[in-house]
Formats: C-alpha cells, sequence, structure tokens
C-alpha cells in the first residue's frame, strides 16, 4: 500500500486507522462526520462490509456478530468472485461505513432507522435497501419499469405484483402452477430494467413480495450447511438445524448498459461454459418401447425420411412402463429392450447419433466433487434393503457408479431427473458432478447433461436444464415464452421445455404440437418428450396411434382419432428441423457469444432496446441472438399474430418484406408459420441443410444480408466438440456490412485464426435476392459489393 497524501493533507495510510477499516483500490470519506454507534439489524449487532468488485458492481454484506465473532457468509458454491479480496469499508460502528466511494458507486448508511443507500458518482439513488433493527426484513425500491429475472418459472415476465418464496422444484400453490409455470429454480437476481440497477440476493434464501409500492424480502431460517429450508421435497430440519443467524450478501449492479449488467452477473457467478455443438442439435425422447426393433426402428426411419436429428434418449424404467435401465436409480440394462447394448449402441453411433440415458438421484444432499476420495458411504450394486445409498451421498461416490454403463456403449450424454428435494448447493454440485466426470474419462470432450433443477453457477459446468413435467396446454405454451427469457436473464442460458408439454390433455393436439415446435426450434434445448410420446415423433400425428397409452393430466387422455390423420404435421415439422439446421452456424456464434459476455441466446427485447419502453415490456416475443427476433404462436385457431418491432428497420424473414419498426404489425399466419424477423444491418450466416450438425458437408455458407443498416457481425466456429478453442484453435469472422456503399468485409477476429477446412467457401447475398456472389476466404480481408 502506497501512504500518498490526499488533498486534506492526510495520508491514505493514518485515514483508513483513523476510519477503522481496511481498504483496497478505492477511498472513501464522511465517516469522520458525527458519533459512532454500534449498528443494530434484526436485534444483533451486525459488521457491515463494502467491497468494489468492479466499477459498476459493489458487494454489501450484513453479518451478525455474536460473542465478537463475525458470522461467515456460508460457502454455496454459486459464486466465483474472490472471497479473501479485501473491503473498501468494514465495521462495526456507523462511521465505519457512513460514506464508501467503490469506484463509480457510492454507498451511503444511516443507522436509524438502518439503510443502504446505493448512487452514482453523480449523486442519482439507484436502490436504496432498509433493514430493520428489529427483525431480518428488508425493503427495497423496485423501480419505474418491468422487474426481470428470478429464475426459471414463475408467474408472469415481470415479476413485479407476485409473492415468491423462491422454493426449488415442481411445486403448486396460488400463484404458481406445475402444469402451466413448470419447474422453479428461483435466482434471487433481480434487475430493473429502466432503472439502472441490477441485485443479486446471494444469502439467504427468503420470500420476495413485489406486491407493494416497494419491494420486501423475508429471509427464510437457514440450515446450519448453507442450504435454503423447507425446500420442496427435502426431509423436514429440526430446530437445532436452522439458524437465523445467517448473513445478508447482497451484489448490487449500478448501469444503465443490459450488456454491462449481464456481464457482470457472470463474474458473480460464472460465465456460460461453451457446450458441444450437437446438442443445439435437435434431441428426440423415448419412453415405452417395445424392444431393440423399435428402438432402431425410430433411429433408421429417422434417416430415411432426411428427418434432421442428432440425439436420441432413453429414459430410465418405473418412470415408464419400459426403459433402458432395471429400475430406477441401478444401472443395469432392461434385457427386452437392449438384450445385447454394445451393437445396438454401435449401430446408433454408425448413424451418426448420440445417445443420451436417463437416471435418477434422490436424497437430500449431493457433496464434494468427483476427485475426492470415497469414504463413509457404501458403493452399491443394486437397490436393495441392504446396499441402499443414504439420502445424504458424496459425487466421489455416486459418480462412479456410471462407468461400468460407460465403459459398455460409450454413452454421449447424461439426463439426470429428479432431485427436487436437493439444497442449492447440491443441486449445483449435481450439474458439476457431471461435467467434470464425464471429464474424468474422456478428458478433451465437452459433456452433456440435462437437468430438471438448477441453481446459480450451475452455467459454469456446461449446464442445460428443462422446464420439467408440464401440461400439454395452450396455456402452458404460452408461459414458456416469458419463462424460457426470464431463465437467459438469471443465468440459466441453455433452457427449454418439453415439446408438447409432458401429460397430453385434450387440448393436445397436432396444431398445439407445431405451434409449440416452433417454438422450441428457436429455444436452446431443442427436444420432444412426453406421455403417449409415439405423439412426439415427427410422423406421430399421420397414421400412428399415438400410443402406447399413457395417462394424461386428467388420467384418461385419448387423442382424437381424427388428429391421428393430420397429413400437415410431419411437413411442416421438418421444415423447422432443416431451418435449426441452416442456422446452426448463426445459433453457434450466439452461443460463443453468451460464452464470452453472458447475454443469453433467447435475449429479452430489453437487452438491446433499452430506450424502447414498448420494448422493454414485451415478454411474448424475444431475441434469437443479437439479430432474429421470434414472435411464437400461443392461440389456437390464430390467423394472424401482433408482433412489437422496435424502433428501427425489419426484414420480414419469410417474405423479405421491409418494415419500418417502433410499432406493431399484424402478420398473417398459416399453420406452417411463426412469425420471424431480422433486424437491418444482420449478417446472417446460414449453412446447408445437414442430417446432424457434424455432417461433412461441401456447400457454402450463405451470408444473407439485410440492408438498411451498417452493422458488423461474427460468425464464430471450432471443431464443435473438444476444449482445443481454448489453446486458439478457433475461428471468428467479421463481417461489417457498410450500407451506403453496399459493401460486404470479412475479416478474422484478432487472435483467432484459420481453423478447420481452409479456404472457407461462402456465398453472399442480399436478403430476398436470388443470386450470389462466391468468396473463398482464406483469412485476409476480402471485400464484397453486393
Amino acid at each position: 500500500m502506497t501512504d500518498e497524501l490526499h488533498s486534506d493533507g492526510i495520508s491514505r495510510r493514518v485515514a483508513l486507522k483513523r476510519l477503522g477499516a481496511v481498504a483496497s483500490g478505492a477511498y472513501f470519506a464522511g465517516a469522520f462526520q458525527g458519533e459512532s454507534t454500534d449498528i443494530i439489524v434484526g436485534g444483533k449487532p451486525v459488521e457491515i462490509a463494502v467491497w468494489s468488485l468492479s466499477p459498476t458492481t459493489v458487494r454489501i454484506t450484513v453479518s451478525p456478530v455474536v460473542a465478537g465473532i463475525r458470522t461467515p457468509v456460508p460457502v454455496t458454491g454459486a459464486l466465483i468472485v474472490d472471497d479473501k479480496a479485501r473491503p473498501v469499508a468494514r465495521g462495526t460502528e456507523a462511521s465505519n461505513v457512513a460514506l464508501v466511494r467503490a469506484r463509480d458507486v457510492v454507498v451511503k448508511f444511516t443507522a436509524s432507522p438502518p439503510s443502504l443507500t446505493i448512487e452514482t458518482a453523480r449523486g442519482e439513488v439507484l436502490q436504496r435497501l432498509d433493514l430493520s433493527a428489529e427483525t431480518s426484513d428488508v425493503s427495497f425500491l423496485l423501480g419505474k419499469g418491468p422487474l426481470l429475472g428470478f429464475g426459471e418459472g414463475g408467474a408472469q415476465f415481470d415479476r413485479k405484483g407476485v409473492i415468491d418464496q423462491m422454493r426449488n422444484g415442481q411445486v403448486s400453490n396460488n400463484t404458481y402452477r406445475l402444469s402451466t409455470h413448470g419447474t422453479r429454480a428461483p435466482v434471487q437476481w433481480l434487475i430493473g430494467t429502466e432503472d439502472g440497477w441490477a441485485m443479486f440476493i446471494h444469502q439467504p434464501y427468503g420470500t420476495f413480495d413485489l406486491t407493494g409500492a416497494e419491494g420486501k424480502f423475508t429471509p427464510a431460517p437457514q440450515r446450519a450447511f448453507g442450504g435454503e429450508a423447507g425446500v420442496v421435497g427435502a426431509a423436514s430440519p429440526t430446530p437445532t438445524q436452522l439458524t437465523t443467524n445467517s448473513p445478508l450478501d447482497v451484489f448490487l449492479v449500478a448501469s444503465r448498459d443490459p450488456k454491462v449488467i449481464m456481464r457482470e452477473y457472470a463474474m458473480i457467478t460464472g460465465f456460460q461454459e461453451m457446450p458441444a455443438r450437437w446438442t443445439l442439435g435437435y434431441q428426440q425422447s423415448h419412453r415405452t418401447l417395445s424392444g431393440p426393433d423399435e428402438i432402431l426402428g425410430v433411429a433408421r426411419t429417422m434417416r430415411e425420411k432426411k428427418l434432421p436429428c442428432d440425439t436420441l434418449i432413453y429414459l430410465g424404467t418405473e418412470f415408464t412402463p419400459s426403459g433402458w435401465n432395471t429400475r430406477n436409480g441401478e444401472f443395469g440394462w432392461k434385457p427386452e429392450n437392449f438384450p445385447n447394448p454394445k451393437p445396438m449402441f454401435d449401430e446408433l453411433h454408425g448413424q451418426h447419433f448420440r445417445v443420451v440415458l436417463h437416471v435418477v438421484i434422490e436424497g437430500r444432499t449431493l457433496t464434494g466433487s468427483v476427485t475426492d476420495a470415497c469414504t463413509g458411504l457404501p458403493q452399491p450394486s443394486g437397490r436393495n434393503e441392504q446396499n441402499q445409498w443414504p439420502p445424504d451421498r458424496s459425487a466421489a461416490c455416486y459418480w462412479p457408479v456410471h462407468k461400468g454403463v460407460f465403459d459398455t456403449v460409450g454413452v454421449d450424454g447424461w439426463w439426470p431427473d429428479q432431485g427436487d428435494g436437493l439444497d442449492g448447493p447440491s443441486r449445483l454440485n449435481r450439474h458439476r458432478m457431471y461435467w467434470e466426470g464425464m471429464q474424468q474419462w474422456v478428458p478433451n470432450e465437452r459433456p452433456f447433461a440435462l437437468h430438471r433443477n438448477a441453481s446459480p453457477g450451475i452455467q459454469r459446468y456446461g449446464g442445460y436444464i428443462w422446464s420439467g413435467d408440464t401440461q400439454g396446454l395452450w396455456r402452458t405454451l404460452q408461459l414458456h415464452v416469458p419463462i424460457g427469457i426470464n431463465s437467459g436473464l438469471s443465468g440459466f442460458p441453455l433452457w427449454g421445455s418439453d415439446i408438447g408439454g409432458f401429460y397430453p390433455t385434450a387440448e393436445y393436439t397436432g396444431e398445439l404440437h407445431v405451434r409449440w415446435f416452433q417454438f422450441g426450434a428457436f429455444c436452446p434445448s431443442f427436444r420432444c418428450h412426453g406421455r403417449n410420446w409415439h405423439l412426439r415423433l415427427p410422423w406421430g400425428w399421420d397414421g400412428g396411434d399415438g400410443g402406447p397409452f399413457e395417462t394424461g393430466a386428467n388420467n384418461s387422455f385419448r387423442v382424437d382419432p381424427a388428429e391421428l390423420n393430420n397429413k400437415q404435421v410431419e411437413p411442416i415439422l421438418k421444415d423447422y428441423l432443416e431451418l435449426r439446421m441452416r442456422l446452426m452456424p448463426y445459433t453457434y456464434s450466439a452461443l460463443r457469444e453468451t460464452h464470452q459476455t453472458g447475454m443469453p441466446m433467447m435475449r429479452a427485447l430489453w437487452l438491446h432496446h433499452a430506450d424502447d419502453a414498448t420494448a422493454v415490456r414485451r415478454g411474448d416475443e424475444y431475441l434469437w441472438g443479437p439479430d432474429i427476433l421470434v414472435a411464437p404462436v400461443v392461440e389456437k385457431g390464430a390467423t394472424s399474430r401482433r408482433v412489437y418491432l422496435p424502433r428501427g428497420v425489419w426484414y420480414d424473414f419469410w417474405t423479405n418484406e421491409r418494415v419500418e419498426g417502433g410499432r406493431e404489425v399484424e402478420k398473417p399466419v398459416d399453420l406452417a408459420t411463426m412469425p420471424l424477423y431480422v433486424r437491418a444491418g444482420a449478417v446472417i450466416p446460414m449453412g446447408p441443410v445437414k442430417q446432424y450438425t457434424e455432417e461433412p458437408s461441401n456447400e457454402p455458407t450463405e451470408l444473407v444480408v439485410y440492408p438498411g443498416a451498417s452493422r458488423t457481425s461474427v460468425m464464430y466456429d471450432d471443431d464443435g466438440h473438444t476444449f482445443n478453442y481454448r489453446k486458439g484453435e478457433w475461428t471468428g469472422i467479421e463481417m461489417l456490412w457498410d450500407d451506403r456503399s453496399r459493401q460486404l468485409t470479412l475479416q478474422l477476429v484478432r487472435g483467432s485464426k484459420m481453423s478447420g477446412a481452409v479456404p472457407r467457401l461462402f456465398a453472399a447475398r442480399v436478403a430476398g435476392m436470388q443470386t450470389a456472389t462466391m468468396v473463398r476466404f482464406g483469412g485476409d480481408r476480402v471485400r464484397i459489393r453486393l
């Protein structure tokens, strides 16, 4: 620490000593004013500490002091910030934290009543945390605009107006219904879209009341090990396991730039890892199976009908009358379906399918990592009374049980189901186990696992999630648009749903399936799954039986026989399968941006149009990556769809019609059409139709230019499945469109290099034009006049 003099002649070292706090990299003032008083919050003396994590982000802890010892913040695994970093200010007296300057953020504390005000350097109040001297409640400002975030699931797009207990799992109450809302994976991260702030309450978990003029947070009693109490499905803790002394640990981001807000949250909890490219392809899930002939028959039919598909997923037995294993929780093969697993897997792999197996883990906790030593827990050979897993288990003991199946057939990924009773740290550990565990056996392959539960930080472990066992209802489809958007804003960018809804209902028809499939084609996880699973096959609505029969939402659902001769469905689904595949270069580039910046793939309009109040409030449409606006059709029998286009020029993807934005437009739709619009200035890279993502092709990549503005975008590429991109083996091609000169320039992104096939063949054209200019790009700058 240097001992430079400040303008008042007091050295920094002396100033810090007088203030009774430790500082690093910032100066704070104003603590000399007034008498020092102990800070009392919730009836207890506390210490307040303030950290400056970046120019725009501060961390504030309010920690009870018991017998002179500060209560530490429980370790949940959610954070990647350095807990050993020195705070800007810390103290148990009000004078220690009266005025704290943390680069571009100012934190002010008043003792009576206890309150923390967060301001910009210009004195603009962004947020105020009103503490209580008597209780642990915290009140805070809601702001003027919509509040977004809050994790997966929930009642609506804008979180205002709800009371949310932050309960994990598949729950139902007056404001939250599993049938339509799906799984709840709460994240205590709120974004004030019009007021320049975002807030993450890391600890403790509690109830948010957003129904009043101000928000109110009431902490729940905490388990002693740091997980939240009262998790659905968890064993009830005894009173001695609960504590009300958990510190309040809050992160505040002060910025009006949505990109900064998303980056800062990623800096707190972690950036999304890059999954393999094949995980973005179509995934076909199977339920009840009629033996090896049906298993192989579905795969062969996919290829014969030229229906693009990357992944086949096999459910476990007991959740369905017939699955891949002997019983849920076990790793033995069901002989009726997989009498000789190795040759079957060899044939599936020979047809270039990836194979994913469903697995179930239950219990209260999952601790540690796969690299720990397994001690004190049994290694189960099967589910029996003498050799059962205990309710609390370790990853080091559980993960090795997967190895026999992996060694036998070479499983490509896992589908860890259940886990509703796991606390937050255990849900994170589960994601970590499948990410790190697979790398023990195949170190240079990006793992895949699809989870039903999540908690902050899972993105560091490639976390794919889906929305759980919903019902096939139009209302469910409608709600899942904002649910997907808020999941992406909450650090869960790799999200999807059961296309069609898990439980069939009387509303589940070919029309609903098509509309849900269209939406699914523009979700990160693109997967069909549900009961009466033949209806989930692309050809299942034409000439099939819908079966084998399984009960629906009302336990007696039978599909209308007229719906089983719907010849419209399969051709439309094929079109969207092919569109998903053609857009893979664009989609993979959006994934890379997520990995680098924290920007989700499904983007609230707010992220790119924060100055457009109407756009900010729209939760029924979203941006797929930076340039494609998606407006799912969610009403039965719709013949048109009202779409809000933010300010600027847009193009109808289907007709190439140029449309002025800043207004609502009425888009006519038939069953085959889901409205898609592309912003002016975009250059959309589109590949050829492939049957699987890594299928070799000599066809050029199209670069489709949408004129009307000048913009720069980037197409990213690597080998699609290894970690070699971390070593610099990746290609970034900048695509600069100058609208005035009608010139497209291609050049390498600084730091990237040409990888894979060189040179790259491109066909550049203006949207709506049939003729294209062929270009071979080998790394040197290329200019194309269109």
